[in-house]
């Protein structure tokens, strides 16, 4: 479930109203003005959040590769290749 939790209360209450808010797994909503600005995750949910990103890069790559998207070159020719793009 996601909380919200204002600006105010984090200047008010500081790392401890990030911790009640975050004591069940959930992720945080900081509203700033009443607009969602920033979201705080406990560090195990960002962990599994990264890991699926990387799972997915993963996942595009090979198949870049199994179609045929990809170049094969030196290191100097890609600093050359995207330093002129």
């Amino acid at each position: 479930m996601v909380k919200i939790l204002t600006a105010n209360e984090l200047k008010q209450k500081g790392a401890r109203a990030l911790k009640n808010a975050t004591s069940d797994n959930s992720e945080v909503i900081i509203t700033v003005r009443g607009k969602s600005e920033y979201v705080v995750l406990p560090i195990s949910l960002y962990n599994r959040l990264r890991e699926n990103e990387l799972e997915i890069a993963l996942i595009e790559s090979r198949k870049d590769i199994e179609d045929g998207k990809f170049i094969e070159e030196s290191v100097e020719e890609h600093i050359r290749r995207i330093t002129s793009e």
